[in-house]
């Protein structure tokens, strides 16, 4: 019979609903396979990947509205949670577990290694026992120190692979006690406690209805990015001022109200008393009312998370899949492809089939008209197979190469020739005809401009395995011009080239029509486009990537190529050859507005400006791509190709936002900031009476990197500006010192926007 008991919640993500799950639930959860990927990838070192990790409540099995939080805690239970970080010692644990459970001193219900290799240890309160008091003679017992900070009823901790636990008692599946969540949170044990917790409900506000979001973000949410933007939980020894910095923050989004913080804020370890003293204390502190920049960065992330979470349903993020039934010509080139590597193939084979046409020309819905430029930029980790794209693209650039080979020889015997001759001797002129399609990654500007002048038109192409590489084509491998270079590549006639006095130099102005893939890794990728994320070469490439193989995976293998797939190859690059002028497709035309609508309503429901803006482009490479398809195949349109381009839209976007999403958004965000003009008095800035941190989180928002906040304010005081206010502050608290602007200073600076102490509204 299946237990349907409901021992846990679980949900998607940190703000997430919170939902009651059996133990059928979690085991689904935890064998799932994408789950150990993830764990795996997070051990490897991809430590942002830990926020996507789906969570679960060992001390609660139900939630009031699935809101995971203290005051709506239905169905807390009576357990304790203990989270060991020193890592590899979980077999050592789990022995002195079984041991003390042996003895009768502990009821051990679940212990399980972490995500980053410590362990986890679900243990029953005993009854009448404070969580603190069980929390340490547990790890006196255990001989290992816990975290500190306890896991209360309303925290969570991180879903992990089922192969990660190491020991399940049965009954954490069918909990038999309960109890009220103020029960849990003060274990009263005489009348006196039961009298504090009354008052405790009062002060924090728990028979009060505040909201459970800000902004749609849950509180629980805020408070868990918050920590970590605050530096991780607290030592022992720092709590209270933990909780007061904590506390300062959580002002801004509480309405200043210390009872709602009081509900949302975790207690840290602190005694309750302690606890509410400090929040009170944190709403008295006379601060700005504008949102310290720690506070926004917060919500930014939690916001960018619920995007996340939204878009991934909690899973890993993969990218969208590739059609089943593909157009002939593209089924052809995949077909000797491994599954992993197809979707990367499909993308990457586009820049050598469009740099068969020749003088052919495609009208876009907006009337304009374009050539197929295309270009394809394959990131993905290294070893992850990047050269599957090399077998397919040599087939295609077969044809081309034979004639480079011709060519070439003919440009090999006229240089000959004319090195043969003294310099007094007639030369021969540079032979015409010397079309030369495929270019060295290693050309340079000049060698690059005379053979774009002797292509007459065609296009040129180049396929390169590092990213770096594009420097190489323009003049001193200026990283800047290389970008003017691929802006020019996608725009139908741009002229690009060189003038040069000397007689023998490179003199030539051309039409730019230039093709190519590029591989390399993420990182290398994201750090060559970081400085031009949002002045258009990014959005004139299509990108594609590989997705990462799980660890021990076996080998992928190709199929055979040959001569039969050349043949089969050919009428498609036939085709291609022979095609000339403005060729129109009304199928294609109508497919691109749709897709512009479609991308218009992601972006408004997504309200994703970075994805609305990238869209534009990408919607007219995947037209080109729809063009090279119908001419490939004999101007037919089919459904295949309304498929597959739709696919190759939203798979182009898709690696564009999860590779450069988060920083474009970033770059534009700090638009606002880079166009300060001059510098700024700082002091002027700050409120009458401000703290040490908010002048040195002022500092950081203005971007001033020389100097030190230690000086600046002596320099402050020496000169009378300002005056310490109240008492010295000791020095673990120093970044609570306040201080005032003196009367000579007011006098002297009227302020602007300030009334006692506070920005005027």
């Amino acid at each position: 019979m299946v237990n349907t008991t409901y021992f846990t919640c679980i949900g998607k993500g940190h703000g997430a609903p919170a939902i009651p799950a059996t133990r059928a639930d979690w085991e689904k959860m935890r064998r799932e396979n994408w789950l150990a990927k993830m764990c795996e990838r997070i051990r490897n070192g991809q430590e942002e990947l830990k926020a996507k990790l789906p969570i679960w409540t060992p001390c609660c099995a139900e939630f009031a509205n699935n809101h995971r939080a203290i005051a709506d805690a239905r169905k807390p239970l009576r357990r304790l949670m203990l989270d060991f970080d020193e890592k590899g010692h979980s077999a050592e644990i789990l022995a002195k577990c079984r041991e003390l459970q042996e003895q009768g001193k502990w009821e051990i219900l679940l212990v399980e290694e972490s995500v980053r290799k410590g362990t986890h240890v679900l243990i029953t309160l005993p009854e009448g026992m404070l969580p603190q008091e069980a929390q340490q003679r547990f790890s006196d017992d255990v001989g290992f120190v816990a975290d500190p900070a306890l896991k209360d009823i309303a925290r969570c901790i991180y879903m992990v692979p089922e192969s990660y636990t190491l020991y399940v008692n049965e009954r954490i599946f069918s909990p038999q006690s309960t109890q009220s969540s103020t029960e849990l949170l003060n274990n009263p044990a005489d009348e006196e406690k039961e009298k504090n917790s009354v008052k405790l409900r009062v002060l924090r506000g728990e028979n009060q209805d505040y909201p459970q979001t800000y902004e749609d973000i849950p509180y629980s949410q805020i408070v868990e990015t918050l920590e970590e933007q605050m530096g991780g939980l607290p030592d022992v020894g720092s709590r209270n001022n933990f909780v007061f910095s904590m506390a300062c923050h959580l002002r801004y989004v509480c309405d200043d109200n210390p009872e709602w913080i009081a509900r949302v804020l975790p207690t840290y370890g602190e005694e309750k008393p302690k606890f509410l003293t400090t929040v009170k204390s944190a709403c008295q502190r006379i601060q700005t009312k504008v949102m310290p920049r720690i506070m926004k960065r917060t919500l930014t992330i939690c916001k960018r998370q619920q995007k996340e979470e939204a878009r991934t349903k909690g899973e890993d993020s993969m990218p969208p899949q590739l059609p089943k039934r593909l157009p002939k010509l593209i089924d052809l080139l995949v077909s000797r492809t491994p599954k992993i590597y197809q979707a990367a193939v499909a993308n990457a084979v586009f820049p050598a089939l469009g740099t068969h046409l020749w003088q052919t020309r495609f009208r876009y819905i907006d009337n304009c008209l374009h050539e197929a430029t295309l270009a394809c930029l394959l990131m993905a980790p290294t070893g992850s197979g990047k050269s599957c794209v090399n077998v397919p693209i040599d087939y295609i650039m077969a044809d081309i190469r034979e004639r480079d080979r011709l060519s070439m020889e003919k440009e090999r015997k006229w240089k000959q020739e004319v090195n043969s001759k003294g310099s007094n001797k007639d030369k021969r002129q540079r032979p015409e005809g010397l079309v030369i399609q495929e270019i060295d990654p290693d050309s340079t500007s000049a060698a690059f401009t005379q053979r774009m002048a002797d292509a007459d038109g065609r296009f040129l192409y180049a396929r390169m395995n590092e990213i770096q590489q594009l420097n190489n084509l323009s003049s001193r491998g200026n990283a800047h011009n290389v970008f003017d270079l691929l802006c020019l590549a996608f725009d139908y006639g741009n002229i690009y080239g060189q003038t040069r006095v000397g007689t023998s130099s490179v003199n030539e102005r051309v039409c730019v029509r230039f093709n190519y893939n590029v591989s390399t890794t993420i990182r290398k990728g994201q750090a060559f486009f970081r400085k031009v994320l949002t002045d258009g070469p990014l959005s004139r490439i299509n990108i594609c990537t590989i997705p990462e193989r799980e660890i021990g995976a076996e080998m992928p293998v190709y199929g055979t190529y040959g001569e039969g797939f050349a043949e089969e190859l050919k009428p498609y690059i036939d085709r291609l050859n022979n095609a000339r002028g403005l060729i129109e497709c009304a199928q294609a035309n109508k497919l691109a507005k749709k897709l512009v609508q479609e991308n218009a309503d992601f972006a408004r429901l997504s309200q994703s400006r970075v994805y609305e803006n990238l869209s534009f482009r990408a919607n007219v490479i995947a037209f080109l791509k729809a063009m090279v398809l119908y001419v490939a195949h004999g101007e037919q349109w089919d459904k295949t190709m309304e498929d597959f381009v739709r696919w190759s839209l939203q798979y182009d976007l898709w690696c564009k936002m999860q590779f450069f999403g988060e920083a474009i958004e970033d770059e534009e965000n700090s638009g606002e900031r880079s166009a300060r003009k001059g510098p700024q008095n700082l002091l002027d800035l700050l409120p009458e009476v401000f703290t040490r941190e908010e002048a040195g989180l002022l500092r950081q928002r203005q971007g001033i990197r020389t100097g030190s906040l230690t000086y600046m304010l002596s320099n402050w005081k020496k000169r009378g500006y300002i005056e310490v206010y109240g008492d010295v502050m000791p020095q673990q608290e120093v970044a609570r010192q306040r201080y005032v602007k003196t009367e000579m200073y007011l006098k002297e600076h009227p302020q602007k926007g300030w009334s006692d102490g506070q920005m005027v509204s």
